[in-house]
C-alpha cells in the first residue's frame, strides 16, 4: 500500500480528475477501484500459481509466449521509469517547502538535484536489503494515512462549521457517473484515477522475499486495494467540500494547482498558527515521505522486474546478479536507479512541460500491463474454468472484465482523448499522423520501442523453437505393431525452450523402438544437439541392437561430444564445470523395442524419464520398475534392460520429467497421470489432451514430452515358424513350405523371389554356422523373410570377381529386397529381408 504514495497520489491527480469531470470526482475515484480490484483477483490467482517477482513478465510468457511476456515486463519497466522521475521531482520540491526555500522550489535545476539526490539515496536504501526497506515503509505509510485521515476529517468539519467562501455542500449528484459531461471526460478521469490506485502491486513483485509467497502477496494486493478505495473516497469527498472546484485560488479546479493540491490546502484546513502550522507543516511533510517512499517500492519492483527477465534471459545476465551479504539484486537495482535519474535529467532539460505531461502516459503503460495480466490469468488458467464456480469467477470471469476494461481505456485514452493535440502541455507534429499530444506520444512511443527490442531480445528463443519443432516428427508413422499419440510442450521462456524429443523408430520383424529424451540445457544449442542426438537413436536402432546396448553405444557418442565441446573451449579433456547451457553434456533417454509378435516390450533408461503401463484387465496404472542408468555422457554404472509381457491393448505412457514437474511435487504429477491413463478406453489422441490439461494447466516452465502407445499383436496366421535341422537336403523343404504357405495367403506372385531367397539365406546358415535353423514367414504391410541360426558373423555385400566361387548369393537377394539386414539375439543372429506385397 505504500507504494501507491496516498498522499501524494492525491496531490498529483486530484486536480486532473476535478478538471476532467467536475463534482463528480468522488464516484470517478470510487470506478477506477473496480477494474484494479479485479486485476488484483488476477494477481492473487496468477501468484498462488506461479510466485514469480518477474509478475506479469513471467505470467504473461507462460500465458502467451515470450514476446507477450517481454512487453508485459517493458510496460512496468516504462511506467516504473517515468513515475520515479515525477516522483523525484516532487519530493525535491517539497524537500524545499519544507524546510522554507519556496524560491529553491520553483527553480528547475535545483528541484532536478534535489530529485536526482532522492533517487540515490532510495536506491541505496533498496540496494542494502528488503528488511530495512520494509521497516522505513512501515513508519511512513502508518503516520502518512493518520495524518491523511485527521486532514479528511477536519477538512468536513471545517467545511460544515466554518462554511468558507469555497465550501460546496456534499451532494448526491457527487456518486452519479451520469453526471459527467462525456465519455471522453470520463475515460480521462478514470485513466487518472487509476493512477491513484497504481503500486499495490509492489507487495506481489516481493512475492519470493515473502513468507508463505503464493498466498500472503495476493492476499495483500487485494486487501490493499480495498483500503486505498475507503481512504479515496474520504479524502477526496472531504477535500472537494472545503475546497470547491473553482478555477480559482484554492479550488480544486485551478489549473495553477492540478499538480499539487494539497501544499495549498494545509493551511486553508488546520489554519496557520499554532498547533494548525504544525499540522499543515506535518502535511507538506507527508507528501514528502509518501513520494520519497513510493520512490523507494517503485525501485523495488522494478529491480525485480529486470532481475527475472535477466534470470529468463529476456535481459543480458548481468542483471540477475545477487549481492552475496544483502541477497538483493544488484545490476538490477543500480541500474533502474541510474535509468531514472537519467530520464529525469533528459526530461527536465528538454521541457519541464513534456515531464509534466509523462505523468500521464504512466496511465497508458499502468492500462496495458495490467490488462496483459487480467487476459493472461484468463488464458493460463482456461483448461480449469469449468471446474467449479470459484474457479470460473476469480480466475476467468473477473480477471478477464477488468483486462477488458483496461484494454478499452487503453485504446480510447491513447487514441482518442491523450492524442489531441489541446490535450496537456505539449504536442508533436508526427509524420503521416499528424499534430499529436504529447502525452500519447511518450507512452506510445516508450512502448513501441519496447516492440523493437523485443523482436531482438526474443529472437533465439523463436529461432530456437523453430528448429525444435523442424527436427521433432511432424506425424508419427502408422505402425502395426502399435498406435500412437504424442504431445510436445515446448516451455514458456527463453530459457526453457530446450532438447526433449521423442520419436517411433519402425524396426525389422515388425518391432517398433519407442524413444523419449531430454538434452540438459537450453537454447540453441539444447536443440541443435537434439537433433543429433534424435538421428544418432535412428541409425543406432536400426542396427537392431538391444535397449542397454543402444544406450551404451550412445553414451560414448555423447562423451565424444563433450570433449570436442570442451576442446572448444581451449580445454581439451578437461574435466572442469561445464556451462549452464552446454547441450552436449547429461542427456536422459527412455528407449524401448516392442514385438508385436510375441508381446515383449524390453526397455532400458538413462537419467530419469519414466514409463507409465495400464494393462488392459486393470483399473490403476503402474510405473514398472526399470534399473536406473546413469545420465548419457556421465560414464559410470552400465545399462540394465527389463522386459514386460505385454498383452494387446495394453497402453504405455513414455514422458520426460518436464511433464510431472508441474504438478504440486513430482509423486503428485504421477498421480495425476495415473488418473488420466485409468480412462485408457477413450482415444489416444484424447488421453494426451486430457493428459496435458491435467498436468499442465498453464505454460511449462520446462520443456516437456509425452509419447502415449497402446499395443497390438499379430494375428497367428499372419506368421508361420519352421525349425529344420542344419542339412543341405532339407533346403529343399524349406522352399517348399515356403511357397505353399505364399498359396495360402495369395501370394503366389512372390513364390519365386522368395524361394531364392530362402534358398540362399538356409544354404549360408548350414554353411557357417551350426545348430537348428529357424525360418520364419511374416505377412504385415511387406512380406518378411527371416533366417536364424546360431552363428554370429553377419554376411557382407559385396560385388564378386568374375573368377571368385561365392559371393553372389547374398547380392542377388538384396536386389530383390526392399530392405535387408541382420539382428543378433542371445543365441545366435537373424538374416531378415523385406518384399514389398503386389499392388
Amino acid at each position: 500500500m505504500a507504494s501507491t504514495a496516498p498522499a501524494y497520489s492525491l496531490a498529483a491527480t486530484l486536480g486532473l480528475i476535478v478538471t476532467a469531470v467536475g463534482p463528480q470526482a468522488p464516484i470517478i475515484t470510487m470506478l477506477a477501484f473496480i477494474p484494479m480490484l479485479l486485476i488484483a483477483y488476477a494477481y492473487r490467482e496468477l501468484n498462488a500459481s506461479n510466485a514469480d517477482c518477474g509478475t506479469t513478465f513471467s505470467w504473461a510468457t507462460r500465458a502467451f509466449g515470450p514476446r507477450a511476456g517481454w512487453m508485459g515486463g517493458w510496460g512496468i519497466i516504462v511506467a516504473d521509469i517515468i513515475v520515479m522521475a515525477n516522483l523525484a521531482e516532487i519530493a525535491g520540491i517539497y524537500s524545499f517547502r519544507l524546510l522554507g526555500y519556496d524560491a529553491l522550489a520553483e527553480d528547475r535545476l535545483w528541484t532536478t538535484l534535489g530529485g536526482v539526490l532522492w533517487i540515490g539515496v532510495m536506491t541505496a536504501i533498496c540496494y542494502i536489503g528488503i528488511e530495512i526497506s520494509a521497516a522505513v515503509q512501515c513508519a511512513l505509510l502508518l503516520i502518512e494515512v493518520a495524518v491523511l485521515l485527521l486532514f479528511a476529517i477536519t477538512a468536513l468539519v471545517r467545511a460544515y462549521t466554518s462554511n468558507p467562501e469555497t465550501m460546496i455542500g456534499v451532494s448526491a449528484s457527487w456518486f452519479d457517473p451520469f453526471d459527467v459531461p462525456s465519455a471522453k471526460a470520463l475515460t480521462a478521469g478514470i485513466l487518472a484515477a487509476v493512477f491513484v490506485y497504481w503500486g499495490w502491486d509492489t507487495a506481489v513483485t516481493v512475492n519470493e522475499e515473502t513468507a508463505e509467497s503464493t498466498r500472503i502477496p495476493g492476499r495483500a494486493a487485494v486487501i490493499s486495494t480495498v483500503l486505498l478505495l475507503i481512504t479515496y473516497a474520504l479524502v477526496v469527498t472531504s477535500v472537494q467540500a472545503f475546497a470547491g472546484i473553482g478555477a480559482s485560488g484554492i479550488g480544486l479546479g485551478n489549473e495553477d494547482n492540478a499538480g499539487d493540491v494539497l501544499s495549498g490546502l494545509g493551511s486553508a484546513v488546520f489554519g496557520s498558527h499554532g498547533a494548525g502550522l504544525f499540522l499543515a507543516k506535518l502535511l507538506i511533510l507527508m507528501v514528502l515521505t509518501s513520494s520519497a517512499a513510493s520512490t523507494q517500492t517503485t525501485i523495488l519492483p522494478l529491480a525485480r522486474t529486470v532481475f527475472s527477465m535477466a534470470v529468463h534471459k529476456a535481459l543480458p545476465s548481468r542483471f540477475a546478479r545477487v549481492h552475496r551479504r544483502f541477497l538483493t539484486p544488484t545490476w538490477s537495482t543500480v541500474g533502474m536507479g541510474l535509468a531514472s535519474i537519467a530520464f529525469l535529467v533528459l526530461l527536465t532539460v528538454i521541457s519541464r512541460d513534456f515531464l509534466a505531461d509523462s505523468i500521464g502516459s504512466i496511465g497508458l503503460a499502468i492500462a496495458f500491463y495490467y490488462g496483459l495480466t487480467g487476459f493472461a490469468c484468463v488464458w493460463y488458467y482456461r483448461r480449469v474454468l469449468t471446474r467449479d464456480r470459484r474457479d470460473f469467477l476469480f480466475k476467468g470471469l473477473l480477471p478477464g472484465l477488468g483486462g477488458l476494461m483496461m484494454l478499452f481505456f487503453f485504446c480510447y485514452a491513447a487514441f482518442g482523448v491523450y492524442a489531441d493535440p489541446a490535450y496537456g502541455k505539449t504536442s508533436f507534429d508526427l509524420p503521416i499522423v499528424g499534430r499529436t499530444g504529447g502525452v500519447t506520444v511518450v507512452g506510445i512511443g516508450a512502448l513501441l520501442i519496447g516492440v523493437v527490442l523485443m523482436l531482438m531480445v526474443t529472437h533465439e528463443h523463436t529461432t530456437a523453437l523453430r528448429l525444435q519443432r523442424s527436427l521433432l516428427p511432424d506425424r508419427l508413422p502408422s505402425q502395426t505393431a502399435v498406435e500412437l499419440a504424442s504431445r510436445y510442450v515446448p516451455g514458456d521462456s527463453r530459457t526453457a525452450v530446450g532438447g526433449d524429443w521423442f520419436d517411433a523408430i519402425p524396426l525389422s520383424g515388425t518391432r517398433v523402438g519407442l524413444v523419449v529424451g531430454e538434452v540438459a540445457g537450453h537454447g540453441l544449442r539444447a536443440a541443435a544437439a537434439m537433433g543429433r542426438l534424435r538421428t544418432c537413436v535412428r541409425v543406432l536402432a536400426r542396427l537392431d541392437l538391444a535397449p542397454d546396448e543402444l544406450l551404451f553405444r550412445l553414451d560414448d557418442i555423447v562423451r565424444q561430444v563433450a570433449r570436442e565441446e570442451a576442446s572448444k573451449r581451449g580445454a581439451p579433456g578437461a574435466a572442469g564445470p561445464k556451462p549452464a547451457d552446454e547441450a552436449a553434456f547429461g542427456v536422459s533417454c527412455l528407449f524401448a523395442v516392442y514385438d508385436p509378435v510375441s508381446g515383449r516390450c524390453t526397455m532400458a533408461r538413462a537419467g530419469h524419464p519414466m514409463a507409465a503401463l495400464l494393462r488392459p484387465d486393470d483399473d490403476v496404472a503402474t510405473y514398472p520398475e526399470l534399473p536406473a542408468g546413469p545420465p548419457l555422457g556421465v560414464g559410470g554404472l552400465p545399462y540394465e534392460s527389463t522386459e514386460l509381457q505385454l498383452c494387446p491393448g495394453s497402453l504405455v505412457a513414455l514422458f520426460t520429467d518436464g511433464f510431472v514437474q508441474t504438478a504440486d511435487d513430482h509423486d503428485n504429477g504421477l498421480g495425476l497421470l495415473a488418473e488420466t491413463l485409468a480412462q485408457y478406453r477413450r482415444s489416444l489422441e484424447e488421453l494426451c489432451d486430457r493428459a496435458v490439461a491435467a498436468l499442465l494447466p498453464g505454460p511449462a516452465n520446462d520443456d516437456a514430452t509425452l509419447l502415449l502407445v497402446r499395443t497390438r499383436m499379430l494375428a497367428e496366421d499372419q506368421v508361420m515358424v519352421w525349425e529344420l535341422p542344419p542339412d543341405p537336403v532339407l533346403v529343399g523343404d524349406a522352399r517348399r513350405a515356403s511357397t505353399e504357405q505364399l498359396g495360402a495367403w495369395g501370394l503366389d506372385d512372390l513364390a519365386f523371389t522368395t524361394e531364392l531367397i530362402v534358398s540362399e539365406l538356409f544354404t549360408n546358415a548350414i554353411r557357417y554356422a551350426a545348430g537348428p535353423v529357424h525360418v520364419r514367414l511374416i505377412r504385415d504391410e511387406s512380406l518378411i523373410c527371416e533366417v536364424s541360426d546360431t552363428g554370429h558373423t553377419s554376411p557382407h555385400l559385396r560385388h564378386a570377381e568374375t573368377d571368385d566361387e561365392g559371393g553372389r548369393g547374398l547380392f542377388i537377394v538384396a536386389q530383390m529386397a526392399q530392405r535387408w539386414g541382420t539382428r543378433y539375439t542371445a543365441t545366435g543372429k537373424t538374416i531378415w529381408v523385406e518384399q514389398a506385397l503386389p499392388s
